[in-house]
């Protein structure tokens, strides 16, 4: 039996994007950065020994539905409102996506949901309160089903009106649930894209600076993620999103070494 002051934390692996190195840095980072104990979900079908044994493996939620739609990040998005995750129901939950930097302590998000609510951050590229950004979410095991059923039922007119916009695929199921999204403290997250990276081409020029003070997560969504930021560049060499003619103006990162204050050892007790 857990701990009453247990905190779940959930997060999913899948395809060659992120490694199992990832899942140990945030379990890791996350640790060192609350005085609750934690209890880490990790929801993968891959063969993972490296994996830090602390970390509870589960296999990701069946989601019956035609292989072309498998690859989708719904697998996020509405796998894991699977009504009986992980042994999970009833239990409140907090999602972290593995492109993050743990940056200050967390036990005040940990604390801040009230009742059965759904938590998310609000998405920095979208005016307005109906899109989350699910860098970051926390919900009740159990009162999000709806959302995986919906999807499973039929993905095609989902995508359709979506695309690959999964997040916003639940931020309007929740909303046309309850009526509202509820989020995050506006200070607690911060992107190093939209707030790190210089203006355009002086990013060619200038090292990203740090989040303002006070910022819990910052998310490496997108491009750049983690380890290119730190050696300084937009993508590896081979990678289709690899910046091309003009867009190299603005898709440039210099070395940012700062990341590394961040990024766990290898080996480590809390730090509070």
């Amino acid at each position: 039996m857990t701990h009453q002051n247990t905190v779940n934390i959930i997060t999913i692996l899948w395809g060659i994007a992120y490694s199992v190195e990832d899942v140990n840095n945030l379990y890791l980072m996350i640790d060192r950065n609350t005085s609750h104990p934690i209890t880490f979900h990790l929801f993968s079908n891959e063969s993972l020994p490296s994996l830090n044994p602390e970390i509870i493996q589960h296999p990701e939620p069946i989601m019956p539905i035609r292989p072309e739609y498998q690859g989708y990040a719904y697998r996020k998005e509405a796998g894991l409102c699977d009504n009986a995750l992980g042994g999970l129901t009833g239990s409140r939950v907090f999602f972290f996506d593995l492109d993050v930097l743990i940056m200050n302590n967390l036990d005040d998000l940990f604390t801040y949901p009230q009742g059965d609510q759904f938590y998310i951050i609000n998405d920095w590229h979208t005016n307005g309160d109906h899109v989350g950004q699910a860098t970051c979410y926390s919900f009740v095991v159990g009162t999000l089903g709806f959302v995986k059923e919906a999807f499973a039922a039929d993905p095609v007119p989902i995508v359709k009106r979506f695309g690959t916009a999964s997040q916003e695929y639940l931020s309007s199921k929740v909303i046309e649930k309850f009526g509202k999204l509820h989020f995050w403290p506006e200070p607690w997250f911060q992107s190093f894209r939209f707030h790190c990276l210089p203006w355009g081409p002086l990013r060619h020029l200038l090292t990203p600076h740090k989040p303002k003070p006070g910022t819990k997560v910052l998310a490496f969504h997108g491009r750049p993620n983690i380890s290119d930021a730190l050696i300084g560049r937009w993508s590896e060499p081979n990678c289709r999103k690899e910046a091309k003619g003009w867009k190299k103006l603005y898709k440039a990162c210099r070395p940012t070494p700062w990341i590394n204050e961040y990024l766990p050892p290898s080996e480590g007790s809390k730090q509070i």
